[in-house]
């Protein structure tokens, strides 16, 4: 496969994980960032000191704050901002970017818009070719280079190969899929998952009502993406079934790690206000649940963390209705 230069937009901890990923392949990698702190921790030290602390990253990873130096040799580019961020940053590189394939590695839904991040692409950078990075994954991991699997989307099979080629290697296994939609639906609706297994771990509800969650969240997941046009394998594949369950396991994720101090006592701004990352699940709970609503889709679970982080609903309330719901059958 020819050599590519890979562009990284974004330098939080899953953008610079990615710019190791890409540069084990042997491609050229640069990282745009905004933050000029970051950059300087790359350029002198290899290392993310804010974002991915006492990691040492992979030699040869370029970094810059000049969009026009990330940008101007690219072949294949990520975007690794937080999806309530991704429409300013399309907007800003416009005027930069050519025909390449991108891929979106934000899991979110727009806040305002209800609008799924391949579609914010496609209206902020029409001639673009787009693809979708998501699936079970700590950064922490993928940037030491432990073994990782994801679902790489996209519409457009030569550029899907392409974003293969740009970040495949032995420990980091990207398998492509056509459904792009499944896979955004999945990414987006694990996190909201995840901050309600979070809850039930910070409330020592214990370990069977958290795989309760997974299993009803799972389904609630499924019921969406259904009504969106995904495929029902794609839940199953390692964007839904795979990142929910890694994500809600595992207090390394943000998002559980989150619903557990929400689960504690803590308050959303007093958690928030700790953090210098961002927790997608908290900022994407009112637009999957609106997409939800749009659709005519019962999401019990999403609902339920979506009125305790915007409604500031009582959570020992809120679990007593889930756990008041009339039995059904299982499947549905």
């Amino acid at each position: 496969m020819p050599k590519q230069t890979v562009t990284i937009i974004g330098g939080g901890a899953w953008g610079t994980a990615l710019a190791c990923a890409a540069k084990r392949t042997g491609n050229d990698v640069i990282l745009w960032a905004r933050n000029g702190n970051v950059v300087k921790s790359i350029t002198d030290n290899q290392t993310n000191d804010i974002y991915l602390p006492n990691i040492p990253l992979v030699n040869g990873i370029a970094a810059t704050t000049d969009l026009t130096t990330a940008l101007k040799d690219s072949d294949s580019v990520l975007l690794v901002v937080p999806s309530q961020h991704l429409r300013e940053i399309c907007t800003q590189l416009k005027p930069y970017i050519g025909t390449q394939p991108v891929a979106i590695c934000a899991k979110g839904v727009e806040r305002g818009t209800d609008a799924l991040m391949s579609d914010v692409v496609a209206e902020t950078l029409p001639q673009v070719k787009i693809g979708v990075l998501s699936g079970p994954t700590f950064a922490k991991e993928v940037a030491i280079g432990l073994p990782t699997a994801v679902t790489l989307a996209s519409h457009d099979k030569l550029a899907g190969q392409q974003l293969v080629d740009a970040i495949g290697a032995p420990t980091f296994r990207p398998y492509l899929s056509d459904d792009v939609i499944g896979t955004e639906i999945g990414g987006a609706v694990k996190n909201v998952l995840a901050i309600a297994c979070g809850i039930v771990t910070g409330r020592q509800l214990g370990d069977n009502a958290r795989a309760a969650l997974i299993t009803r969240g799972l389904a609630e997941m499924a019921r969406l993406a259904a009504a969106l046009g995904a495929k029902p394998e794609t839940v199953m594949g390692l964007s839904g079934l795979g990142d929910l369950t890694l994500t809600c396991s595992s207090p390394q994720s943000r998002n559980m790690s989150f619903g557990i101090e929400l689960g504690q006592g803590k308050s959303k701004q007093e958690i928030l206000d700790s953090r210098n990352a961002v927790t997608e699940g908290v900022w994407s709970a009112s637009s999957v649940t609106d997409l939800a609503h749009q659709k005519g889709i019962n999401m019990p679970i999403c609902e339920a963390v979506n009125d305790i982080i915007t409604n500031g609903a009582d959570i020992n309330a809120t679990i007593q209705d889930l756990l008041s719901r009339p039995f059904k059958i299982e499947i549905g």
